[in-house]
């Protein structure tokens, strides 16, 4: 198919540019910046004026629910909920049921995703056998499957030992590992310490169940040389510790969630449990810190940190419902609202959703390292138009998620995703 985008504001934060121009699009390629070759005849014609034209979103924590957990979310549904929010690339935690922890079941994850023909999934491997801690799983052929990395997505791994020998194992063939810095044992509770947790009778989380977790962490990387990604961190004392981590010359990445980035604590509200989340939401000088690191390139990425939960499992009391929210179709409103609000302006903004996780993901996105995350001419046409100057109200009940429950409902909110564009293909517009 042959698309031509007319008269968009061209954004690439990879390359700087920023111009007004059409993008000419042919065989799944970007084939012009500027002006179309004067023989190109498009198949379909994409008016852009007085929209963004940015490379598709790169969304690096977006759970899909299947297989597993159906009755929260269909590959169908959270899949048409990421490009309609603009995504075009996602990575998806192991934590599915069965677990990610053999071959077949990435292949085949991987084989429905593409019937879909709508974003590209990049699949987590399990890096213990069932999320278990224990043993190890074959890396090397869970890779070879399409796995671009290992994690044990949010269940901390509570063996040390086991934690060293995989680490050392994923340095050995240089792959990355990503884990989420939570002590097991202080990360027990529902909300983050402090005084409305303590006034509100909450079982808390201390910022200490962070550090604790990252202080061990960085201290297998200097001993094993591997390369880690910590994800969703939430505090003002993580992202120090991430400062000082990557003066020293780890090789670290980590990523925020657009909750942690928005919200506080006193969210909380007469216990709302669309604020149950996981990591629970911190302090004002947390949520400020961290915008500060996201400003500053500590932080790599912004992530949807979308988990759809049913109906059910978030009504039942605040400590008892699940934890999770919605996420997909927000992300890149959000990262604008912030972008807008902290002063560092559209391309910052829209780094953090393209170029930096594609710069987190590196080798593990094979054929498509060279241009994923950018808008280049021979590069793979993954494309979001967007409207910056709209601005809409969520209202769950219209997202195209299975799970309705967001945080954010009724929040007036800034950018509208007009066109989502994938491999030369259009699979969303509105």
């Amino acid at each position: 198919m042959k698309v031509l985008i007319k008269s968009g504001r061209v954004i690439d934060p990879a390359s700087n540019r920023d111009e007004i121009a059409d993008v000419a699009i042919a065989a799944g390629r970007i084939i012009a910046i500027g002006s179309a070759p004067a023989d190109f005849v498009p198949n379909r014609t994409v008016e852009a004026a007085g929209c963004i034209v940015a490379p598709g979103l790169m969304d690096l924590a977006l759970r899909l629910r299947e297989p597993g957990h159906e009755h929260e979310g269909m590959l169908e549904s959270e899949m048409e909920a990421a490009v309609t929010g603009g995504v075009t690339s996602l990575v998806c935690p192991p934590d599915t049921d069965p677990v990610l922890d053999e071959p077949g079941l990435v292949e085949m994850l991987k084989y429905r995703a593409e019937k879909l023909h709508q974003a590209r999934v990049f699949p987590l491997g399990a890096l213990t056998r069932n999320l278990q801690g224990e043993v190890l799983t074959e890396m090397v052929e869970l890779t070879e499957s399409g796995c671009v990395a290992f994690s044990q997505a949010d269940v901390p791994l509570v063996n040390t030992q086991v934690l060293q020998r995989a680490l050392q194992y994923a340095s050995t063939f240089d792959y990355a590992v990503w884990l989420r810095p939570q002590d097991y044992y202080l990360g027990q509770g529902v909300a983050a310490s402090g005084a409305l947790a303590t006034r509100m009778g909450l079982s808390g989380v201390p910022v200490a169940a962070e550090v604790i977790a990252m202080q061990t962490i960085f201290e297998l990387m200097r001993a094993t040389g591997a390369r880690v990604h910590l994800c969703r961190i939430s505090s003002a004392a993580g992202v120090a510790l991430v400062r000082q981590a990557k003066d020293e010359g780890l090789p670290l990445t980590c990523d925020v969630s657009i909750n942690s980035l928005h919200l506080t604590d006193t969210d909380i509200g007469y216990f709302d449990s669309r604020m149950r989340l996981n990591p629970p939401l911190r302090q004002q000088a947390d949520r400020e810190a961290l915008r500060e690191g996201l400003a500053d390139g500590t932080i790599d990425a912004l992530v949807s940190d979308h988990t759809p939960v049913d109906e059910d499992a978030k009504a039942l009391p605040f400590a008892e419902s699940e934890p999770g929210a919605t996420g997909a179709e927000l992300l890149l409103s959000l990262a604008l609202k912030w972008g807008q609000e902290s002063g560092v302006g559209l391309t910052r903004a829209l780094a953090v959703l393209t170029s930096e996780p594609a710069r987190v993901l590196g080798n593990a996105l094979g054929t498509l390292q060279m241009s994923a995350g950018q808008l280049v001419v021979g590069g793979v046409a993954d494309v979001c138009v967007f409207d910056s100057l709209t601005e809409w109200v969520v209202q769950p009940e219209t997202l195209r998620s299975q799970g309705k429950h967001t945080p954010f409902s009724g929040y007036e909110l800034p950018g509208r995703v007009r066109c989502t564009i994938v491999g030369g293909q259009i699979a969303f517009q509105a």
